[in-house]
């Protein structure tokens, strides 16, 4: 399974980016997938995540700002990023867990596959 980020850029806060995840490899109709995020010097934190089923979970500090969704015809997983601020710089990763279903919440290390991060820079 291949996992390729996309999207990422420099924007001004307020601004909106959207990130693309192009996936491959795969056959499995069930699926978790999720973006997390990391900044130097800090631990990789998760952002939002959305199973085969729908359920869709938000971190705190993004809810009503992001908007995670799936399209699977296009086996592309993406994240609209809107009303951005500085604190929401880092490198976006995109991971998958194929197979079964994780919990609702999962964590990074549930995750078994990973994208190589999209930069994304947000200026005041």
């Amino acid at each position: 399974v291949q996992l390729v980020e996309s999207g990422g850029g420099s924007v001004q806060a307020g601004g909106s980016l959207r990130l693309s995840c192009a996936v491959s490899g795969y056959t499995y109709s069930t699926y978790s997938m999720g973006w997390f995020r990391q900044t130097p010097g800090k631990e990789r934190e998760g952002v939002a995540t959305i199973d085969s089923d729908g359920v869709i979970s938000y971190a705190d500090s993004v809810k009503g700002r992001f908007t995670i969704s799936k399209d699977m015809d296009k086996n592309t997983l993406y994240l609209q990023m809107d009303r951005l601020k500085p604190e929401d710089t880092a490198m976006y990763y995109c991971a998958g867990y194929f197979g079964l279903l994780l919990p609702v919440h999962p964590l990074e290390d549930d995750f078994t596959y990973w994208g190589q991060g999209t930069q994304v820079t947000v200026s005041s």
